[in-house]
Protein backbone atom coordinates (compact mmCIF):
# COMPACT_ATOMS: atom_id res chain seq x y z
CA UNK A 1 0.00 0.00 0.00
CA UNK A 2 1.50 3.41 -1.14
CA UNK A 3 1.42 6.78 1.20
CA UNK A 4 -1.36 8.13 -0.74
CA UNK A 5 -3.70 4.91 -0.08
CA UNK A 6 -2.37 5.08 4.10
CA UNK A 7 -3.40 8.01 4.38
CA UNK A 8 -6.69 7.86 2.86
CA UNK A 9 -7.67 4.52 4.68
CA UNK A 10 -6.41 7.41 8.19
CA UNK A 11 -8.86 10.08 6.98
CA UNK A 12 -11.25 7.25 6.61
CA UNK A 13 -11.05 5.96 10.39
CA UNK A 14 -10.76 9.68 11.55
CA UNK A 15 -14.11 10.68 10.02
CA UNK A 16 -15.68 7.74 12.08
CA UNK A 17 -13.95 8.71 15.18
CA UNK A 18 -15.05 12.00 14.85
CA UNK A 19 -18.71 10.99 14.30
CA UNK A 20 -18.72 8.83 17.55
CA UNK A 21 -17.37 11.44 19.44
CA UNK A 22 -20.29 14.27 18.35
CA UNK A 23 -23.28 15.19 19.94
CA UNK A 24 -26.28 13.19 20.35
CA UNK A 25 -27.32 11.92 17.04
CA UNK A 26 -31.02 12.69 18.20
CA UNK A 27 -30.14 16.37 18.57
CA UNK A 28 -28.42 16.51 15.31
CA UNK A 29 -30.99 18.76 12.50
CA UNK A 30 -30.42 16.44 9.25
CA UNK A 31 -32.59 17.54 6.23
CA UNK A 32 -32.33 13.69 5.31
CA UNK A 33 -30.75 10.63 6.76
CA UNK A 34 -29.24 7.91 4.03
CA UNK A 35 -28.90 4.54 7.18
CA UNK A 36 -28.06 1.03 6.53
CA UNK A 37 -26.35 1.17 2.83
CA UNK A 38 -23.42 -0.05 2.28
CA UNK A 39 -21.10 3.41 1.20
CA UNK A 40 -18.41 3.20 -0.95
CA UNK A 41 -16.02 6.35 -0.48
CA UNK A 42 -13.22 5.80 -3.77
CA UNK A 43 -10.88 8.51 -1.85
CA UNK A 44 -10.59 6.60 1.73
CA UNK A 45 -11.42 3.18 1.02
CA UNK A 46 -14.03 2.93 2.82
CA UNK A 47 -16.59 0.29 2.28
CA UNK A 48 -18.82 -0.62 4.70
CA UNK A 49 -22.49 -0.07 6.20
CA UNK A 50 -22.94 3.68 7.74
CA UNK A 51 -25.26 6.29 8.04
CA UNK A 52 -25.66 9.78 6.33
CA UNK A 53 -26.97 12.77 7.66
CA UNK A 54 -27.14 15.42 4.86
CA UNK A 55 -28.39 18.96 5.59
CA UNK A 56 -29.19 21.46 3.36
CA UNK A 57 -26.64 20.77 0.34
CA UNK A 58 -23.82 18.96 2.40
CA UNK A 59 -22.97 15.58 3.61
CA UNK A 60 -22.13 16.34 7.27
CA UNK A 61 -22.54 12.88 9.01
CA UNK A 62 -20.86 9.78 8.69
CA UNK A 63 -22.10 7.89 11.54
CA UNK A 64 -21.94 3.92 12.59
CA UNK A 65 -25.03 4.47 14.06
CA UNK A 66 -28.41 5.33 12.41
CA UNK A 67 -29.16 9.03 11.94
CA UNK A 68 -32.59 10.93 12.60
CA UNK A 69 -33.92 13.71 10.09
CA UNK A 70 -36.69 15.41 8.76
CA UNK A 71 -36.68 12.73 6.07
CA UNK A 72 -35.03 9.00 6.01
CA UNK A 73 -34.01 6.72 3.38
CA UNK A 74 -33.32 3.04 4.70
CA UNK A 75 -30.90 2.39 2.17
CA UNK A 76 -30.85 -1.50 3.15
CA UNK A 77 -29.15 -3.78 0.70
CA UNK A 78 -28.43 -0.83 -1.30
CA UNK A 79 -24.74 0.36 -2.29
CA UNK A 80 -24.82 4.04 -1.61
CA UNK A 81 -22.41 6.21 -3.86
CA UNK A 82 -21.13 9.82 -4.85
CA UNK A 83 -23.43 10.77 -7.38
CA UNK A 84 -21.85 9.49 -11.22
CA UNK A 85 -20.08 12.14 -13.57
CA UNK A 86 -19.93 12.47 -16.93
CA UNK A 87 -17.49 13.71 -18.33
CA UNK A 88 -18.99 13.76 -21.84
CA UNK A 89 -22.97 13.67 -22.88
CA UNK A 90 -24.49 15.51 -25.69
CA UNK A 91 -27.79 15.23 -24.61
CA UNK A 92 -28.70 18.87 -22.06
CA UNK A 93 -32.28 18.32 -22.53
CA UNK A 94 -35.01 17.44 -20.25
CA UNK A 95 -35.19 14.15 -22.07
CA UNK A 96 -31.45 13.86 -21.33
CA UNK A 97 -31.19 14.37 -18.08
CA UNK A 98 -34.34 12.45 -17.22
CA UNK A 99 -32.61 9.45 -19.04
CA UNK A 100 -29.45 10.24 -17.34
CA UNK A 101 -31.31 10.58 -13.68
CA UNK A 102 -31.96 7.13 -13.87
CA UNK A 103 -28.50 5.92 -14.93
CA UNK A 104 -27.29 7.15 -11.82
CA UNK A 105 -25.76 10.82 -12.96
CA UNK A 106 -25.68 13.60 -10.83
CA UNK A 107 -23.23 15.95 -13.05
CA UNK A 108 -23.24 15.47 -16.57
CA UNK A 109 -20.81 17.78 -18.75
CA UNK A 110 -20.57 18.54 -22.39
CA UNK A 111 -16.48 18.64 -22.54
CA UNK A 112 -15.64 16.81 -25.96
CA UNK A 113 -17.86 19.07 -28.03
CA UNK A 114 -18.68 22.08 -25.75
CA UNK A 115 -20.59 25.42 -26.60
CA UNK A 116 -19.92 28.65 -27.75
CA UNK A 117 -21.50 30.79 -26.02
CA UNK A 118 -21.03 28.86 -22.80
CA UNK A 119 -23.20 30.98 -20.61
CA UNK A 120 -26.15 30.12 -23.19
CA UNK A 121 -25.64 26.47 -23.13
CA UNK A 122 -28.11 24.11 -22.29
CA UNK A 123 -30.92 26.75 -22.92
CA UNK A 124 -33.72 23.97 -22.73
CA UNK A 125 -32.84 22.57 -19.39
CA UNK A 126 -31.70 26.00 -17.28
CA UNK A 127 -34.94 27.32 -15.84
CA UNK A 128 -35.49 23.52 -14.42
CA UNK A 129 -32.57 21.15 -14.21
CA UNK A 130 -33.00 17.84 -12.68
CA UNK A 131 -29.63 17.24 -12.47
CA UNK A 132 -25.72 19.66 -12.65
CA UNK A 133 -24.42 20.25 -16.15
CA UNK A 134 -21.86 22.27 -17.60
CA UNK A 135 -19.55 23.03 -20.72
CA UNK A 136 -16.17 23.40 -21.87
CA UNK A 137 -15.64 26.18 -24.71
CA UNK A 138 -16.41 24.39 -28.00
CA UNK A 139 -13.51 25.58 -29.90
CA UNK A 140 -15.17 24.40 -33.03
CA UNK A 141 -18.13 26.30 -32.80
CA UNK A 142 -15.86 29.48 -32.24
CA UNK A 143 -14.65 28.21 -35.53
CA UNK A 144 -18.10 27.84 -37.10
CA UNK A 145 -18.73 31.42 -36.07
CA UNK A 146 -15.90 32.70 -36.86
CA UNK A 147 -15.23 31.42 -40.75
CA UNK A 148 -18.52 31.57 -41.56
CA UNK A 149 -18.89 35.18 -40.51
CA UNK A 150 -21.33 35.15 -37.67
CA UNK A 151 -18.74 36.77 -35.37
CA UNK A 152 -19.52 40.19 -33.43
CA UNK A 153 -17.40 42.91 -32.57
CA UNK A 154 -18.91 42.22 -29.32
CA UNK A 155 -17.57 38.71 -28.92
CA UNK A 156 -19.79 35.62 -28.39
CA UNK A 157 -21.33 36.69 -25.44
CA UNK A 158 -24.79 36.41 -26.19
CA UNK A 159 -26.46 34.72 -28.80
CA UNK A 160 -27.59 31.16 -29.97
CA UNK A 161 -24.65 28.73 -29.04
CA UNK A 162 -23.11 26.27 -31.22
CA UNK A 163 -22.77 23.08 -29.78
CA UNK A 164 -22.63 19.86 -30.76
CA UNK A 165 -25.72 19.49 -32.36
CA UNK A 166 -24.89 23.37 -34.26
CA UNK A 167 -21.56 22.22 -35.69
CA UNK A 168 -22.31 18.54 -36.81
CA UNK A 169 -25.27 20.36 -38.48
CA UNK A 170 -23.13 22.67 -40.23
CA UNK A 171 -20.69 19.73 -40.98
CA UNK A 172 -23.39 18.00 -42.61
CA UNK A 173 -24.62 20.90 -44.95
CA UNK A 174 -20.40 21.26 -46.21
CA UNK A 175 -20.42 17.41 -46.64
CA UNK A 176 -24.27 17.06 -48.56
CA UNK A 177 -22.94 20.02 -50.86
CA UNK A 178 -26.30 22.08 -50.01
CA UNK A 179 -25.01 25.13 -48.65
CA UNK A 180 -21.21 26.46 -49.92
CA UNK A 181 -21.09 28.74 -47.57
CA UNK A 182 -20.75 26.65 -44.88
CA UNK A 183 -17.31 25.38 -46.34
CA UNK A 184 -14.77 27.50 -45.08
CA UNK A 185 -15.23 26.30 -41.32
CA UNK A 186 -14.72 22.98 -42.22
CA UNK A 187 -11.48 23.05 -44.65
CA UNK A 188 -9.73 26.42 -45.13
CA UNK A 189 -6.95 27.43 -42.86
CA UNK A 190 -7.26 30.72 -40.63
CA UNK A 191 -5.93 34.00 -41.12
CA UNK A 192 -3.29 35.49 -38.80
CA UNK A 193 -6.59 38.04 -38.03
CA UNK A 194 -8.88 35.05 -37.23
CA UNK A 195 -6.55 33.26 -34.88
CA UNK A 196 -5.94 36.24 -32.90
CA UNK A 197 -10.19 36.77 -33.14
CA UNK A 198 -10.70 33.51 -31.63
CA UNK A 199 -7.71 33.68 -29.87
CA UNK A 200 -9.63 36.16 -28.33
CA UNK A 201 -13.37 34.45 -28.02
CA UNK A 202 -11.62 31.19 -26.63
CA UNK A 203 -10.11 33.21 -23.68
CA UNK A 204 -13.23 35.37 -22.97
CA UNK A 205 -15.33 31.66 -23.25
CA UNK A 206 -13.04 30.78 -20.72
CA UNK A 207 -13.76 34.01 -17.91
CA UNK A 208 -17.29 33.24 -18.80
CA UNK A 209 -17.02 29.76 -16.88
CA UNK A 210 -15.94 27.22 -19.47
CA UNK A 211 -14.71 24.18 -18.27
CA UNK A 212 -11.84 23.93 -20.29
CA UNK A 213 -11.75 23.49 -23.97
CA UNK A 214 -13.62 20.78 -26.25
CA UNK A 215 -11.64 20.08 -29.18
CA UNK A 216 -13.36 17.20 -31.50
CA UNK A 217 -10.11 17.88 -34.40
CA UNK A 218 -11.09 14.53 -36.25
CA UNK A 219 -13.81 16.57 -38.01
CA UNK A 220 -12.13 19.15 -38.79
CA UNK A 221 -8.67 17.76 -39.34
CA UNK A 222 -8.61 18.96 -42.94
CA UNK A 223 -8.73 23.03 -41.65
CA UNK A 224 -7.05 23.07 -38.30
CA UNK A 225 -2.82 22.43 -38.54
CA UNK A 226 0.00 23.30 -36.48
CA UNK A 227 -0.22 26.91 -36.17
CA UNK A 228 -3.86 27.27 -34.72
CA UNK A 229 -3.02 24.37 -32.35
CA UNK A 230 -0.40 25.53 -30.90
CA UNK A 231 -2.64 28.97 -30.78
CA UNK A 232 -5.61 26.87 -28.75
CA UNK A 233 -2.77 24.99 -26.30
CA UNK A 234 -1.23 28.40 -25.84
CA UNK A 235 -4.08 29.70 -24.17
CA UNK A 236 -4.97 26.42 -22.25
CA UNK A 237 -1.47 27.01 -20.61
CA UNK A 238 -1.91 30.45 -20.23
CA UNK A 239 -5.26 29.94 -18.37
CA UNK A 240 -4.09 26.32 -16.56
CA UNK A 241 -7.45 25.37 -18.56
CA UNK A 242 -7.91 21.40 -19.34
CA UNK A 243 -8.22 20.14 -23.42
CA UNK A 244 -10.87 17.70 -23.91
CA UNK A 245 -9.87 16.46 -27.11
CA UNK A 246 -10.96 13.86 -30.35
CA UNK A 247 -8.13 13.38 -31.74
CA UNK A 248 -7.43 13.14 -35.28
CA UNK A 249 -8.08 9.46 -36.04
CA UNK A 250 -6.28 7.49 -38.43
CA UNK A 251 -6.78 4.14 -40.36
CA UNK A 252 -7.69 1.27 -38.23
CA UNK A 253 -6.12 2.95 -35.37
CA UNK A 254 -3.11 4.95 -35.88
CA UNK A 255 -1.56 6.67 -33.51
CA UNK A 256 -0.34 9.60 -35.21
CA UNK A 257 -3.79 11.58 -33.56
CA UNK A 258 -2.44 10.23 -30.01
CA UNK A 259 0.88 11.18 -30.61
CA UNK A 260 -0.16 14.85 -31.79
CA UNK A 261 -1.88 15.57 -28.87
CA UNK A 262 0.65 13.88 -26.29
CA UNK A 263 3.60 16.36 -27.82
CA UNK A 264 1.58 19.06 -27.44
CA UNK A 265 0.67 18.43 -24.36
CA UNK A 266 4.06 18.23 -23.14
CA UNK A 267 5.52 21.13 -24.87
CA UNK A 268 2.97 23.39 -23.35
CA UNK A 269 2.32 21.28 -19.81
CA UNK A 270 -1.37 21.71 -20.37
CA UNK A 271 -4.21 18.57 -18.75
CA UNK A 272 -5.22 16.85 -22.19
CA UNK A 273 -7.86 14.54 -21.77
CA UNK A 274 -8.69 12.12 -24.67
CA UNK A 275 -12.05 11.16 -25.60
CA UNK A 276 -13.50 7.49 -26.62
CA UNK A 277 -10.09 6.02 -26.91
CA UNK A 278 -11.59 2.80 -28.18
CA UNK A 279 -13.05 4.68 -30.90
CA UNK A 280 -10.15 6.05 -31.89
CA UNK A 281 -7.68 3.35 -31.24
CA UNK A 282 -9.67 0.27 -32.39
CA UNK A 283 -7.31 -2.63 -32.91
CA UNK A 284 -4.24 -0.43 -31.77
CA UNK A 285 -6.03 -0.19 -28.04
CA UNK A 286 -2.61 -1.58 -26.66
CA UNK A 287 -0.52 0.94 -28.38
CA UNK A 288 -2.70 3.84 -27.17
CA UNK A 289 -2.64 2.82 -23.86
CA UNK A 290 0.86 1.82 -23.38
CA UNK A 291 1.81 5.01 -25.00
CA UNK A 292 -0.59 7.19 -22.34
CA UNK A 293 1.10 5.84 -19.77
CA UNK A 294 4.52 6.65 -20.88
CA UNK A 295 3.37 10.24 -20.93
CA UNK A 296 2.06 9.61 -17.69
CA UNK A 297 5.02 8.47 -16.84
CA UNK A 298 6.98 11.66 -17.65
CA UNK A 299 4.60 13.51 -15.71
CA UNK A 300 2.63 14.40 -19.05
CA UNK A 301 -0.61 15.35 -17.72
CA UNK A 302 -2.58 12.93 -19.87
CA UNK A 303 -5.85 11.01 -19.19
CA UNK A 304 -8.51 9.11 -20.97
CA UNK A 305 -12.11 7.66 -21.15
CA UNK A 306 -14.29 4.75 -22.99
CA UNK A 307 -18.16 4.35 -23.15
CA UNK A 308 -18.83 0.73 -23.14
CA UNK A 309 -20.37 0.07 -26.62
CA UNK A 310 -19.00 -1.16 -29.05
CA UNK A 311 -20.68 0.61 -32.10
CA UNK A 312 -20.40 3.91 -33.36
CA UNK A 313 -23.14 6.13 -33.86
CA UNK A 314 -23.35 9.17 -36.28
CA UNK A 315 -25.45 11.11 -39.24
CA UNK A 316 -24.98 9.16 -42.21
CA UNK A 317 -23.58 12.46 -43.86
CA UNK A 318 -20.60 12.86 -41.39
CA UNK A 319 -17.30 13.62 -42.33
CA UNK A 320 -15.93 10.25 -41.73
CA UNK A 321 -18.30 8.67 -44.39
CA UNK A 322 -17.02 10.95 -46.57
CA UNK A 323 -13.18 9.29 -46.31
CA UNK A 324 -12.67 5.65 -46.84
CA UNK A 325 -14.70 5.10 -43.93
CA UNK A 326 -14.53 1.12 -44.95
CA UNK A 327 -10.61 1.07 -44.75
CA UNK A 328 -10.47 3.44 -41.50
CA UNK A 329 -13.01 1.42 -39.45
CA UNK A 330 -12.04 -2.38 -41.23
CA UNK A 331 -15.68 -3.05 -41.95
CA UNK A 332 -18.01 -2.78 -44.90
CA UNK A 333 -21.54 -1.99 -45.66
CA UNK A 334 -23.13 -4.73 -43.88
CA UNK A 335 -21.41 -3.57 -40.24
CA UNK A 336 -23.80 -0.65 -40.93
CA UNK A 337 -27.49 -0.22 -39.91
CA UNK A 338 -29.97 2.19 -40.22
CA UNK A 339 -30.94 3.33 -36.77
CA UNK A 340 -34.42 3.83 -37.02
CA UNK A 341 -35.08 0.02 -38.71
CA UNK A 342 -31.79 -1.88 -38.06
CA UNK A 343 -31.65 -2.50 -41.64
CA UNK A 344 -27.90 -3.33 -42.91
CA UNK A 345 -26.89 -1.43 -45.38
CA UNK A 346 -25.71 -2.94 -49.17
CA UNK A 347 -23.71 -0.35 -51.51
CA UNK A 348 -26.76 1.04 -53.37
CA UNK A 349 -28.65 1.45 -50.36
CA UNK A 350 -26.02 3.50 -48.68
CA UNK A 351 -25.83 5.38 -51.63
CA UNK A 352 -29.54 6.29 -51.41
CA UNK A 353 -29.64 7.23 -47.90
CA UNK A 354 -26.55 8.99 -47.87
CA UNK A 355 -28.19 11.50 -50.41
CA UNK A 356 -31.99 11.45 -49.62
CA UNK A 357 -31.83 11.14 -45.65
CA UNK A 358 -28.32 12.77 -44.86
CA UNK A 359 -29.88 14.11 -41.22
CA UNK A 360 -30.65 10.18 -40.65
CA UNK A 361 -28.80 8.16 -37.75
CA UNK A 362 -26.61 5.39 -38.91
CA UNK A 363 -24.96 2.59 -36.10
CA UNK A 364 -21.63 1.69 -37.52
CA UNK A 365 -20.17 -1.97 -35.53
CA UNK A 366 -16.33 -1.17 -35.84
CA UNK A 367 -15.33 -2.88 -32.15
CA UNK A 368 -14.38 -5.81 -30.23
CA UNK A 369 -16.04 -6.46 -27.03
CA UNK A 370 -12.61 -7.85 -25.65
CA UNK A 371 -10.85 -3.83 -26.57
CA UNK A 372 -13.86 -2.48 -24.81
CA UNK A 373 -13.28 -4.75 -21.94
CA UNK A 374 -9.59 -4.16 -21.55
CA UNK A 375 -10.32 -0.40 -21.66
CA UNK A 376 -13.06 -0.67 -18.85
CA UNK A 377 -10.57 -2.73 -16.37
CA UNK A 378 -7.46 -0.44 -17.14
CA UNK A 379 -6.20 1.40 -14.02
CA UNK A 380 -7.22 5.26 -14.72
CA UNK A 381 -9.60 5.21 -17.42
CA UNK A 382 -13.21 6.98 -16.86
CA UNK A 383 -16.12 6.00 -17.78
CA UNK A 384 -18.76 8.25 -19.79
CA UNK A 385 -21.35 8.08 -21.63
CA UNK A 386 -21.16 10.09 -24.90
CA UNK A 387 -24.93 10.64 -24.94
CA UNK A 388 -26.18 12.04 -28.35
CA UNK A 389 -29.17 14.54 -28.14
CA UNK A 390 -32.32 13.29 -26.80
CA UNK A 391 -34.75 15.94 -27.88
CA UNK A 392 -37.69 13.58 -28.55
CA UNK A 393 -39.11 10.25 -28.40
CA UNK A 394 -40.03 10.12 -31.94
CA UNK A 395 -36.19 10.61 -32.63
CA UNK A 396 -34.21 8.02 -33.35
CA UNK A 397 -30.35 8.19 -31.53
CA UNK A 398 -27.89 5.96 -30.24
CA UNK A 399 -28.61 4.07 -26.98
CA UNK A 400 -25.47 5.21 -25.35
CA UNK A 401 -28.49 6.05 -22.57
CA UNK A 402 -27.74 3.15 -19.62
CA UNK A 403 -23.51 3.16 -19.88
CA UNK A 404 -22.57 3.54 -15.84
CA UNK A 405 -25.90 0.55 -14.95
CA UNK A 406 -23.80 -1.29 -18.24
CA UNK A 407 -20.64 -1.06 -16.65
CA UNK A 408 -22.21 -1.98 -12.97
CA UNK A 409 -24.39 -4.72 -14.17
CA UNK A 410 -22.59 -6.27 -16.99
CA UNK A 411 -19.02 -6.07 -16.36
CA UNK A 412 -19.31 -5.80 -12.33
CA UNK A 413 -21.97 -8.12 -11.37
CA UNK A 414 -22.22 -10.59 -14.61
CA UNK A 415 -18.76 -10.37 -15.77
CA UNK A 416 -16.83 -9.55 -12.84
CA UNK A 417 -14.65 -7.74 -14.50
CA UNK A 418 -13.92 -5.30 -11.83
CA UNK A 419 -14.60 -5.08 -8.15
CA UNK A 420 -17.08 -3.13 -7.37
CA UNK A 421 -15.55 0.02 -5.59
CA UNK A 422 -12.84 -0.01 -8.45
CA UNK A 423 -15.82 0.88 -10.70
CA UNK A 424 -17.07 3.63 -8.71
CA UNK A 425 -14.58 5.30 -8.49
CA UNK A 426 -13.93 5.32 -12.32
CA UNK A 427 -17.38 7.23 -12.47
CA UNK A 428 -17.36 9.69 -9.46
CA UNK A 429 -13.44 10.23 -8.01
CA UNK A 430 -11.97 10.11 -11.27
CA UNK A 431 -13.99 12.47 -13.24
CA UNK A 432 -13.82 14.58 -10.25
CA UNK A 433 -10.04 15.12 -9.66
CA UNK A 434 -9.89 15.56 -13.99
CA UNK A 435 -11.72 18.80 -13.28
CA UNK A 436 -10.87 20.17 -9.50
CA UNK A 437 -7.78 21.51 -10.20
CA UNK A 438 -9.42 23.74 -12.96
CA UNK A 439 -12.82 23.78 -11.56
CA UNK A 440 -12.38 23.88 -7.35
CA UNK A 441 -16.43 22.80 -6.85
CA UNK A 442 -15.52 19.13 -8.15
CA UNK A 443 -13.36 18.78 -4.97
CA UNK A 444 -16.62 18.45 -3.28
CA UNK A 445 -17.87 16.32 -5.90
CA UNK A 446 -16.93 12.41 -6.14
CA UNK A 447 -16.67 12.06 -2.70
CA UNK A 448 -18.51 10.62 0.44
CA UNK A 449 -17.35 11.96 3.32
CA UNK A 450 -18.34 15.12 5.65
CA UNK A 451 -18.17 18.40 3.72
CA UNK A 452 -18.94 17.20 0.55
CA UNK A 453 -21.75 17.85 -1.96
CA UNK A 454 -24.81 16.09 -1.13
CA UNK A 455 -24.88 14.25 -4.87
CA UNK A 456 -25.87 10.64 -3.91
CA UNK A 457 -26.38 7.66 -6.41
CA UNK A 458 -28.35 4.73 -4.52
CA UNK A 459 -28.92 1.57 -6.11
CA UNK A 460 -29.44 -1.98 -5.26
CA UNK A 461 -26.26 -4.16 -7.06
CA UNK A 462 -28.31 -6.87 -7.75
CA UNK A 463 -30.65 -5.58 -10.31
CA UNK A 464 -28.97 -2.57 -11.83
CA UNK A 465 -28.51 -3.14 -15.58
CA UNK A 466 -29.29 -0.99 -18.95
CA UNK A 467 -32.18 -2.05 -20.79
CA UNK A 468 -32.03 0.66 -23.75
CA UNK A 469 -31.21 -1.15 -27.77
CA UNK A 470 -29.92 0.03 -30.58
CA UNK A 471 -33.99 -0.32 -31.66
CA UNK A 472 -35.45 1.02 -28.85
CA UNK A 473 -33.12 3.69 -27.25
CA UNK A 474 -35.88 5.54 -25.28
CA UNK A 475 -35.63 3.08 -21.74
CA UNK A 476 -34.53 3.37 -18.15
CA UNK A 477 -32.12 1.66 -16.90
CA UNK A 478 -33.18 -0.61 -13.80
CA UNK A 479 -31.83 -0.32 -10.45
CA UNK A 480 -31.63 3.24 -9.38
CA UNK A 481 -33.61 3.67 -6.29
CA UNK A 482 -32.75 6.47 -5.27
CA UNK A 483 -30.69 9.82 -6.60
CA UNK A 484 -29.92 12.92 -4.74
CA UNK A 485 -28.85 15.76 -6.34
CA UNK A 486 -27.56 18.74 -4.18
CA UNK A 487 -29.56 17.50 -1.00
CA UNK A 488 -32.44 17.00 -3.00
CA UNK A 489 -34.64 13.75 -4.30
CA UNK A 490 -34.74 13.21 -7.69
CA UNK A 491 -35.71 9.47 -7.69
CA UNK A 492 -37.59 8.11 -5.21
CA UNK A 493 -38.56 4.60 -4.78
CA UNK A 494 -37.24 4.01 -8.14
CA UNK A 495 -39.81 6.67 -9.39
CA UNK A 496 -39.03 10.48 -10.54
CA UNK A 497 -39.91 12.81 -7.72
CA UNK A 498 -42.45 15.57 -10.01
CA UNK A 499 -41.41 18.70 -9.95
CA UNK A 500 -37.90 18.37 -8.38
CA UNK A 501 -35.37 20.80 -10.39
CA UNK A 502 -32.05 20.54 -8.17
CA UNK A 503 -29.26 20.79 -10.44
CA UNK A 504 -26.90 23.24 -10.78
CA UNK A 505 -24.77 24.77 -13.75
CA UNK A 506 -21.06 23.99 -12.85
CA UNK A 507 -19.00 26.76 -13.87
CA UNK A 508 -15.09 26.96 -13.48
CA UNK A 509 -14.44 30.65 -14.11
CA UNK A 510 -9.93 31.00 -13.88
CA UNK A 511 -8.22 28.38 -12.03
CA UNK A 512 -7.70 30.40 -9.27
CA UNK A 513 -11.44 31.65 -8.36
CA UNK A 514 -12.19 30.81 -4.71
CA UNK A 515 -15.72 28.50 -4.76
Amino acid sequence: MNISSRFARFAGLLIALSVLGSTPLAAQQYSLAINNGRVIDPETGLDDIRHLGIKGDRIVSISIRPLEAERVIDASDLVVSPGFIDLHTHSPTPLGQYYQAFDGVTTALELEAGAAPVLNYASQISAQPMINYGASAGYVALRVREKNGIVTSSGLGSGTPVGFKGWKTALMVFLMGRETAMAPSMVELATADELARMRADLLAELDAGALGIGLPLDYFSDAIQEEELRMIFGVAAERGAPLFIHVRRGIDGDPSGLREAIRLAGDFGVSVHLCHITHNAISNLDLFLREIAQAQAKRIDVTTEVLPYNAGSALISSAVFGRDWQTIFNITYEDVEWAATGERFNKAMWEEYRSEYPEGQVIHHYLKEEWTQQAVQTPGVIIVSDLLPMESRDKHVAPHNGAFSKILGRYVREKKLLELPAAIRKMTLLPAQRLERYAPVFKRKGRLQVGMDADITIFDPNTILDNATYQNPYQEASGINHLIVNGVAVISDGQQVEGSFPGLRQLAGRANTVQ
